[in-house]
């Protein structure tokens, strides 16, 4: 685990922070310049239900007093992973996997994600594997579970 993950605090999201979680989203979403033309054309796509953060199915990870990422886990699916793009390759990503893992398992469930084929290395490294594809909004995803 680098240095960045072994200072990260992983905690419930607060209400008061949908909007800096969105613009979170935001920011790491345009980094990827396959998807920048569509999200700039869509902005609606980026969008963090509060439902999510009121319903305890957020975490966020911290660095520095900062939050450096979140991830939202709605049943056993994961439905959010966005970590700072300054952060990348940190292990923040990681963290916040390993405990969304936790959170499913404690409902008896086993993670599932729709995953950007671009990030498929990522998630095999954090235990997934490829079940199929599905057609999203932007694309194809890799279907993965764990």
């Amino acid at each position: 685990m680098s240095k960045r993950a072994d200072t990260v605090t992983l905690r419930l999201a607060r209400p008061e922070e949908h909007e800096p979680l969105e613009d979170l989203q935001r920011r790491a979403s345009l980094e990827l310049p396959e998807y920048r033309e569509r999200l700039l054309a869509n902005p609606d796509a980026v969008h963090l239900p509060p439902a999510q953060i009121a319903n305890g199915q957020v975490i966020v990870a911290e660095f520095g007093g900062d939050i450096a990422g979140f991830a939202a886990v709605v049943g056993g699916e994961l439905d959010a992973l966005f970590v700072e793009p300054d952060l990348w390759g940190g292990g923040i990503g990681k963290a916040l996997v390993d405990a969304a893992t936790h959170a499913a398992r404690l409902r008896g469930l086993s993670l599932t994600v729709a995953a950007n084929p671009r990030a498929r290395s990522f998630y095999e490294r954090c235990g997934f594997t490829v079940e199929g594809e599905e057609q999203t909004r932007f694309g194809v995803a890799l279907r993965m579970s764990k």
